[in-house]
């Protein structure tokens, strides 16, 4: 089994939707627990993964499989220690993204649990993928499951939110193709290895890494292509949501992690300040853009797109500091911050997001004047909401401290200016969720919305401690996680020095 480890983390999911799917809207619990075993099952393998050596190679568990012979494509697929993290995250959010949805989705429920399943896969696959073909293969499919998802369980607005989903991240994709192909035509590989080493002028690096960037940029989403995200979130139901903001948005900046660094160095560190410029804008102009928002679902969107603002910025400031100064230790510093972020954000946005989904289950409202006092009705509720808004404003002791004092610590060697922005983030962030803890949490009841709320239920406990633990794990103590990137970082940054032209 352990021979083919990472085949099998991404097809038992992908396959397992099959029986699940066949399990049918006449038995809806035999779908659900079906769904359930199988991303347990896939959970209790990913943690086989632990056995990374970071002291070792650096890509590690490699598997090779012959796809498309007359073209050279290889199903290549192996992990470093941040594709680890990100796919033990996958399945584990996994998890409570299905016991989330135990009970609230009514509607085609196999269905529901089959793209869930389907979705789990996919984005495994992504993060699995050491051929730049099978990447792109998975990185577009992914785009399926979660069209259908919101397409189906969306909001009133769903055929909206979802045009505007597909034609996003499809219009990025076909620049990163065509990067590709030109890549295939120099290379006649598509071995990401292989094309990190090829040679490349100038002129050709600026090209690729604006067809990547755009691409990657989409996903992210980074300024000013960010404004499909909230209307997904706002369209799509809780499980899409947490998915999206969970693990979806990870693939943009894991995307430029793996192309744009190695194949374009030189590129990227003259055009990184573009990239830095953006993700500062993100920060603090998008912070003030939550502010002002009347529903939760779309203030927490607009809070991811602030928080993958550090994520880029921690990765390409990375460029500044190895190229001006020649700082690896600060590069690195920065680099690890962004990578933890890409962790913690995944799991406090995903955490958000069942909160709203928990109160949504109840209310039928995602706006915020229709709430008030909701502490008093739910008081566990209560506590869990606030602490996951504490870690949304990087509260140290909480995973959204870690990775953005990182990057700001190592922002200081770059540009002080870029710190002081950065450090923005901080004060905006803190503004627009207690903001929101308030005029949600606290005060007396006022309507009767939050006068009929129920407590929560065991299963929506158990689903909120799952988050909370790994919030508070990676707050508390972070070195686990650092010391299992720390190899696939130095790698990183040593790439960011690599010189072509």
């Amino acid at each position: 089994m352990f021979t083919h480890l990472l085949s099998l983390l991404i097809w038992l999911p992908i396959v397992g939707a099959v029986p699940v799917l066949l399990a049918g809207s006449a038995r809806p619990m035999l779908a659900r627990w079906l769904a359930l075993l199988i991303t347990i099952a896939t959970f209790v393998i990913s943690l086989w993964l632990l056995r990374y050596d970071p002291n070792g190679s650096v890509m590690q568990m490699q598997e090779t499989h012959v796809w498309i012979a007359t073209w050279g494509v290889h199903f290549t697929l192996a992990v470093d220690g941040i594709s680890v993290a990100l796919i033990l995250m996958t399945t584990f959010v996994g998890i409570l993204v299905i016991g989330g949805a135990w009970k609230v989705i009514q509607n085609r429920p196999h269905q529901y649990m089959a793209c869930m399943l389907l979705l789990e896969g996919l984005l495994i696959g992504v993060f699995c993928a050491t051929d730049a073909l099978v990447f792109y293969a998975f990185f577009e499919a992914v785009l399926i499951p979660m069209y259908i998802l919101i397409g189906m369980w969306g909001g009133p607005r769903r055929v909206y939110a979802t045009l505007k989903l597909f034609i996003y991240t499809f219009t990025g994709s076909v620049f990163m193709l065509i990067a590709l192909l030109y890549l295939y035509q120099k290379a006649h590989t598509f071995d990401l290895a292989t094309l990190a080493a090829l040679p490349l002028t100038m002129k050709e690096q600026a090209w690729l890494f604006f067809g990547f960037l755009i691409a990657f940029a989409i996903k992210v989403p980074m300024v000013p292509v960010h404004t499909w995200l909230p209307d997904a979130h706002v369209e799509a139901p809780t499980g899409g949501s947490v998915w999206l903001a969970a693990v979806m948005l990870k693939i943009g900046t894991y995307g430029m992690v793996r192309f744009i660094l190695p194949i374009t160095p030189d590129a990227g560190a003259h055009f990184a300040w573009i990239v830095i410029v953006l993700s500062l804008v993100a920060i603090i102009y998008i912070g003030y853009v939550a502010l002002v928002q009347e529903d939760m679902k779309k203030l927490v969107a607009y809070s991811s797109v602030a928080h993958m603002g550090f994520v880029t910025l921690g990765i390409f400031m990375a460029f500044m500091l190895v190229r001006e100064g020649g700082n690896t230790e600060m590069a690195s510093l920065g680099m690890q911050g962004a990578m933890v972020q890409m962790i913690s954000h995944g799991f406090v946005s995903g955490a958000m997001f069942t909160c709203i989904g928990v109160m949504y289950d109840r209310t039928h409202t995602r706006q915020i004047k229709d709430y008030g006092g909701v502490i008093n009705m739910m008081p566990w509720f209560g506590f869990f909401y606030v602490l996951f808004a504490m870690a949304n404003c990087g509260l140290p002791g909480t995973s959204g401290f870690v990775g953005e004092f990182m990057v700001i610590l190592a922002s200081f060697s770059a540009s002080p200016w870029i710190a002081l922005f950065a450090t923005f983030t901080l004060i905006i962030g803190a503004g627009y969720t207690l903001w929101l803890v308030k005029r949600v949490l606290w005060g007396p009841v006022t309507t009767e919305h939050v006068r009929h709320m129920t407590p929560m239920t065991a299963r929506e406990t158990w689903v909120l401690i799952g988050f909370a633990v790994a919030v508070l794990i990676i707050g508390v103590w972070p070195q686990p996680l650092v010391h299992l990137m720390d190899s696939s970082v130095a790698h990183l940054v040593q790439q960011l020095a690599v010189h072509k032209i």
